[in-house]
């Protein structure tokens, strides 16, 4: 226990400079003196395969981190301890540090701390009151019903080329900033090993597998108990999104493929897989917000807390206006309820790049990196004894 505090002491004084990065090393030092966590989620795996955190490590253990809170709350040298070891703290700080460190446009970088739920509730009003003017200026907000009949509002080619180009440049952007983290790793990947271990990270990602907190119980949220909530919230939003993007999808290729023009029957495939998904973005980023205001203080960082709102905000409202659009389509509202759902939605894709959805671009990066290395001999053969 003297060899291991005078480890632990010594690491207080490492990496220094004051960085986000530097404190993110410092506790690593500490947690691989300590090994206490080592059974936890995969970053404290990854962790042992380094003695030493370069600003590529930190950044790939930062964005492996899924901030589930366990490890705070096992810790024995968290605070008040005077070596004051807060992992998803630190890592969280250093995530935010690589979403404006490898944003491009590099002009954009800055979005990531102003991002809040101010600024996206602006946009969205912003852009529906945009397409709310434009509407009334060709004819009427209040019209006689038109069945359902979008395009009699925007024609198809009109709305296909605005969301087209908002969508394919947030792909663009999230694209390049992924490059960019992953060139910065500080060791090279063996190809042949990450083509076999894309199934892997890929389970990993839509099972949200280390939302478990590692051992199968869940995270921490509000307190030291164990819960499963924050699991089953993201994992309603993200299938939630996906079941929109193929609604999307399916009718997408409905209009070109088959020739079938919108508006679709309530029972047709876009319409059920949109209402699925609907839902599930109405239930998800609902309990998420919720499990976000009560967590524990000392969980994350709570300078992202208005970034991580706003985008649950964007989702949410997303599929509250989607579904009343739905609901309201044949009826003298529509075209109003049309303005502010396409509001909402560019709203989304425009910040797409530049707020919370970036973590599951890096994420998954990172989860990839981990099944690669999994498949390496760790060299260091260190043990935890």
């Amino acid at each position: 226990m003297q060899q291991l505090d005078q480890l632990t002491r010594d690491a207080v004084a490492l990496a220094g400079g004051g960085s986000a990065e530097s404190e993110a090393a410092r506790q690593m030092q500490i947690c691989n003196a300590c090994r206490y966590c080592e059974s936890f989620c995969a970053v404290f795996p990854a962790m042992t395969r380094r003695l030493e955190f370069g600003i590529g490590d930190v950044h790939y253990l930062a964005n492996l981190c899924h901030n589930c809170g366990a490890c705070l709350h096992a810790c024995q040298y968290a605070p008040p301890h005077e070596f004051a070891v807060n992992v998803p703290r630190a890592m969280a700080q250093v995530r935010v540090k690589t979403y404006e460190e490898f944003a491009w446009p590099a002009a954009f970088a800055g979005a990531y701390r102003r991002n809040g739920l101010a600024v996206s509730t602006a946009v969205a009003l912003g852009l529906a009151l945009f397409l709310a003017m434009a509407i009334a200026m060709s004819g009427s907000l209040i019209r006689e019903p038109l069945a359902g009949n979008f395009y009699a509002i925007f024609p198809h080619n009109l709305m296909a080329a605005m969301f087209g180009a908002v969508f394919l440049f947030a792909v663009l952007a999230l694209g390049i900033g992924a490059t960019r983290f992953w060139r910065g790793q500080t060791a090279p990947v063996d190809r042949d090993l990450a083509k076999g271990s894309v199934a892997e990270a890929a389970r990993n990602v839509l099972t949200l597998k280390y939302l478990d907190g590692g051992h199968g119980d869940g995270c921490n949220d509000a307190n030291d108990r164990f819960t499963l909530w924050r699991r089953r919230m993201h994992h309603f939003t993200f299938y939630g999104f996906m079941l929109c993007f193929a609604a999307t999808s399916v009718a997408t290729i409905y209009h070109y493929v088959f020739g079938w023009h919108a508006p679709y029957d309530i029972v047709s495939l876009p319409v059920l897989l949109g209402t699925a998904g609907g839902v599930g973005l109405l239930i998800g980023p609902a309990g998420l917000f919720w499990l976000n205001i009560r967590r524990h203080p000392l969980h994350g960082d709570p300078q992202q807390r208005p970034m991580d709102l706003g985008f649950i905000g964007l989702l949410f409202f997303t599929s509250l206006t989607g579904l009343a659009l739905l609901a309201f389509r044949d009826t003298s509202a529509m075209p109003l309820l049309l303005a502010l759902h396409l509001g909402v939605v560019l709203a989304l894709f425009a910040l797409l790049p530049y707020g919370k959805f970036a973590h599951a671009v890096y994420r998954t990066a990172a989860l990839l990196k981990y099944a690669i290395e999994r498949r390496q001999p760790n060299r260091l053969q260190l043990s935890s004894d």
